[in-house]
């Protein structure tokens, strides 16, 4: 257990809209705002996907991802890290484009396990994406966040971890109350968690009305935590956030209530064995 909990705040996803809660971010200039923003409330991680800026519809450009990545880069020494979910990419070409945010060299990428129902399409992960990924992350240097949301991903990720594509310490986020996945319950939290393996590290997140919950045990069971409008646009019961940072700052002060630190992007880099 580190004393310190690293926050991670997830500023944008593909589901949320302004619709929703105005304060969602869009263009590349709104994500890296907000992710700094978020970075002085005590968020040393950016989980980044981008939209398309005129429209807010999901994208996967490199261009945006690219100018997302500068703009943080610019302003701050924030862990970056890029997503590679292909949650809305098909076609045979489809793990290739994927792929395309490692090489920007950020600091993590998302690595997806497992496919599965993912609210209303199948999130399509198969066993030849996997080992690419982490094939093409080990190599380019980049720190695969292992995303797993039931217990057939973790068991997939050790087979990763034993055949050498995942290097120590591996880390994993137990994505919980997802649609179809596992829920986010604390009993399911537990659970999850003892089917880890040992000396790695973990984050929790929470979907909507779950964050809160999910965050506390995260933050008493030794673990690091996410937040953001990916997973919740809510600051309280029918309470919009006004934005990424008032979450992380919460999150922040929740941690020190409860005895924990809160860590700084080079203590989140040492953590979790980044250069």
């Amino acid at each position: 257990m580190n004393d310190k909990i690293i926050i991670t705040v997830a500023v944008t996803g593909s589901f949320p809209t302004k619709e929703m809660n105005p304060a969602v971010p869009y263009t590349p200039a709104e994500i890296a705002d907000a992710a700094v923003e978020s970075y002085k409330a005590g968020a040393s991680i950016a989980h980044i996907h981008v939209r398309d800026p005129e429209t807010g519809k999901p994208d996967f450009k490199v261009d945006l991802f690219k100018e997302v990545l500068d703009r943080i880069r610019e302003k701050c020494d924030m862990v970056v890290n890029l997503t590679t979910s292909g949650l809305r990419l098909t076609g045979p070409d489809a793990i290739v484009k994927r792929l395309q945010p490692v090489y920007l060299r950020p600091d993590i990428c998302s690595l997806d396990l497992g496919s599965m129902n993912f609210h209303d399409r199948v999130f399509n992960n198969p066993p030849e994406w996997s080992v690419a990924a982490a094939k093409c992350m080990q190599e380019n240097s980049v720190k695969p966040e292992i995303e797993v949301f039931e217990p057939g991903h973790i068991r997939q990720a050790i087979d990763l971890i034993q055949k050498g594509l995942l290097d120590d310490p591996p880390y994993f986020q137990l994505c919980m109350g997802v649609k179809w996945g596992i829920e986010a319950s604390p009993e399911s939290l537990l659970f999850m968690r003892r089917l880890l393996p040992e000396k790695v590290r973990w984050s929790v997140m929470g979907t909507g009305k779950d964050q809160l919950t999910m965050v506390a045990m995260g933050i008493l069971m030794g673990g690091n935590v996410r937040v953001g409008f990916e997973d919740n646009i809510y600051l309280s019961r029918g309470v919009l956030a006004k934005s990424n940072a008032q979450m992380v700052e919460k999150t922040a002060d929740l941690a020190e209530r409860l005895g924990r630190g809160v860590a700084n992007p080079q203590e989140a880099r040492s953590f979790l064995g980044i250069g």
